[in-house]
């Protein structure tokens, strides 16, 4: 089919310029190419499309019927492409947004600063905070949303998995020791998320998931902060990767269950139906495209 479509578009500039030079001029091909596409075409539909002389080109039955449907492909074609980079160069209004606090350093920002950058009539109001907001009762056009979703009635896009790690002090490594299993951690100090149950989930590669209950001795409602007080000797946590690389490489954080790291979470984009939808939909799909052409921690 897309053969088809190619050599249709071809036959069509043929057609409009008189001459196979003409159209190969036009089309930046050769001309040899472009009767190619021409004479395939034909041999395709079992018929002659044009009546070839050493001055003129002239239309079969055929050729007229093929050239009138062909035109009107090619002019939609056109419209359609002359839509989309109106829209593109049009796109307006203002989109309030929430995400949580710790993707003020995950790559994502600049995610939406290049799309502020490309789209300058579009305003964006962002709220970062680790509490989750109600997405219609708070106004919010798009939520950047970490973890299962709850409201089935919310329009989705996935964005991107978030890999996480399991990290201590060195500090907190020596006192208690390197942990035999998973279900050993249960007992050690644990920086507990206030949004969070009081559970944990580990993953081997091998050795599958593993489930425990934990009892947290410090309790925040911020993820960054969980990562900072971790490596201040506070206690276990299971912050994101990015936020604790610098730290593992440094020694600053160490793994006290090496192979052992919990699930990693999806990351969605979520946006009410109504209002600015249209919007938040071009702003999801930005942000997913990203993210699945560069690289992620």
């Amino acid at each position: 089919m897309i053969d088809d479509l190619r050599a249709l578009a071809v036959f069509a500039s043929t057609v409009d310029n008189g001459s196979f030079r003409g159209a190969a001029k036009q089309l930046g091909l050769s001309p040899s190419v472009v009767s190619h596409h021409v004479a395939r075409l034909e041999s395709r539909l079992g018929t002659a499309l044009l009546y070839r002389s050493t001055r003129a080109l002239s239309l079969t039955e055929a050729g007229a019927l093929l050239y009138q449907h062909a035109s009107v492909m090619l002019a939609s074609a056109r419209e359609g492409l002359d839509d989309v980079t109106r829209m593109q160069a049009q796109l307006r209004g203002t989109l309030k947004l929430t995400l949580s606090a710790f993707l003020a350093r995950h790559p994502l920002l600049g995610w939406l600063a290049e799309f502020a950058a490309a789209h300058p009539g579009v305003g964006l109001r962002m709220d970062f905070s680790d509490d989750k907001q109600a997405l219609i009762r708070d106004g919010i056009d798009l939520a950047i949303r970490v973890g299962p979703l709850e409201d089935s009635n919310l329009r989705t896009r996935r964005l991107f998995s978030l890999q996480r790690c399991l990290a201590a002090s060195p500090a907190l490594l020596r006192e208690r020791g390197h942990a035999a299993s998973p279900e050993a951690l249960a007992d050690w100090p644990w920086i507990g998320l206030s949004m969070r149950a009081d559970h944990k989930t580990l993953r081997h590669a091998e050795l599958g998931d593993k489930h425990f209950r934990i009892r947290p001795r410090v309790v925040v409602n911020q993820v960054d902060a969980a990562c900072q007080l971790a490596a201040a000797g506070a206690g276990l946590a299971t912050p994101p990767l990015f936020l604790a690389q610098a730290a593992l490489e440094s020694g600053a954080l160490v793994n006290p269950l090496p192979g052992w790291a919990p699930p990693p979470l999806e990351v969605q984009a979520v946006w009410p139906a109504g209002g600015a939808e249209s919007l938040a939909r071009r702003l999801a799909a930005w942000l997913a495209e990203r993210a699945e052409t560069r690289p992620l921690v």
